[in-house]
């Protein structure tokens, strides 16, 4: 089914599942959530500096697309691929964005296709595959 021209996704729902307060704008919706990781000069950087999964819906409830990167430390990465994989989620690239920092965070950029709902909670099942502090 095509994605309609005009987005009404509910934002209410995702943040629940998501467990993050995210923007709306257009009838879309996006969450953001961030990571920490400390760079070689002993500081640390988090969901300022990009180190954070986020995921953008679109279209509608029972007919969405999503779209994201997602944050994870290298020994997450099997996990991660795995549980989105298994929510149906597409993994289109991985890859780092930093050099140097401990625990090294791996880059996954994705989509997906279905119902909003079922697509979070996809999501927040890959992110329940990670050490959070």
């Amino acid at each position: 089914d095509a994605i309609t021209e005009r987005s009404a996704i509910s934002a209410e729902p995702l943040q629940r599942i998501l467990g993050v307060k995210g923007q709306s704008k257009d009838g879309m919706f996006k969450g953001i959530i961030g990571r920490k990781t400390k760079m070689p000069c002993d500081c640390e950087v988090g969901q300022e500096m990009g180190v954070n999964t986020w995921a953008a819906f679109a279209g509608s409830d029972d007919n969405a697309l999503v779209d994201g990167d997602f944050a994870a430390h290298e020994d997450e990465l099997q996990s991660v691929l795995k549980s989105l994989r298994h929510a149906g989620i597409n993994i289109v690239a991985i890859h780092h964005h930093m050099r140097g920092g401990m625990p090294r965070i791996l880059f996954l950029h994705y989509w997906g296709k279905g119902k909003a709902e079922f697509l979070a909670k996809g999501i927040k099942a890959a992110l329940q595959t990670q050490e959070r502090p």
